[in-house]
């Protein structure tokens, strides 16, 4: 699929990640800082000691400002990015935040710098798909992404945080551990460390998809896939041609609101929807 470039007003919302060693991790805030407030960035920067990640929000200018930035430090060039357009600031403020991980497990001994699973490109997973080949297809998502949107029969392990993974696997047939897995997420950094953790229990043939979700709508027509792709910004969700939908976020629980959802009678804007009014209650 060819994606068409962004228009000059429209807004360019970028978002990419390494796990590579920072012991300077602290030096680097500041640095970070003053490049996107020189290039008119918002969005969200986390550094860890084990890498970054980022999703941020500017003009093309500002983006190839910022690559220019990251390009001086081998560490973080030629960083691959996922992109989509807007025609507004999706992020309100812009945040360079110091985390103990850029994606939080919770597990030390996972380290995708130094190992991770094969990964799989988008075109070639479409092709398996295509084919009906036996494929035991994995989100690693959040149970309120999934609701959004999610490969067909992608296996749910119905997880509201990525530190449930772990556990959640176990709960897997056994006896499956040979047949290939492919497992996926938004922009593929929680299957870099989910690879692992499923590696070291015995699956054999684990596989992340190449850029995850994002990526797979990059570069196919989005065959297979059924719904929208949840996203962590003002949009809420983007659909197969990366384009903005019409979810929106409960103002009291945060969960994603289908058109459905915000025609139930238990939705009251700004004070409960479907999924909370019964806590609220």
């Amino acid at each position: 699929m060819i994606r068409v470039e962004s228009p000059a007003q429209q807004v360019v919302n970028f978002a990419g990640y390494r796990f590579v060693d920072l012991p300077d991790r602290d030096e680097l805030r500041q640095p970070f800082r003053d490049i996107c407030a020189v290039m008119g960035l918002k969005g969200t920067i986390l550094l860890s000691p084990n890498g970054i990640n980022f999703f941020l929000a500017g003009s093309q200018e500002g983006v190839n400002g910022y690559l220019a930035f990251l390009n001086q430090d081998e560490r973080f060039a030629d960083i691959r990015l996922k992109r989509s357009y807007s025609d507004y600031q999706p992020f309100r403020r812009m945040l360079v935040r110091l985390k103990k991980e850029i994606i939080a497990l919770g597990l030390d001994e996972v380290r995708p710098a130094e190992h991770s699973g094969p990964t799989i490109e988008p075109r070639e997973f479409k092709t398996w798909l295509d084919e009906g080949r036996e494929v035991m297809i994995l989100d690693t998502r959040n149970d309120y992404e999934l609701r959004v949107g999610t490969f067909e029969n992608a296996v749910d392990l119905d997880i509201q945080s990525f530190r449930d993974f772990p556990d959640a696997i176990k709960q897997l047939p056994q006896e499956n551990k040979s047949i290939p897995v492919v497992m996926f997420c938004t922009g593929g950094i929680r299957c870099e460390k989910a690879s692992v953790v499923m590696e070291n229990e015995g699956w054999e043939n684990v596989y992340q998809l190449n850029g995850g979700i994002l990526g797979y709508f990059e570069q196919t027509d989005g065959s297979h896939w059924n719904g929208d792709c949840f996203v962590f910004d003002q949009r809420v969700a983007l659909d197969k041609n990366l384009q903005e939908t019409d979810l929106q976020l409960c103002f009291a629980c945060r969960e994603p609101l289908t058109l459905a959802d915000l025609a139930s009678p238990d939705y009251l804007v700004e004070e409960h929807c479907p999924y909370c009014i019964e806590q609220l209650a």
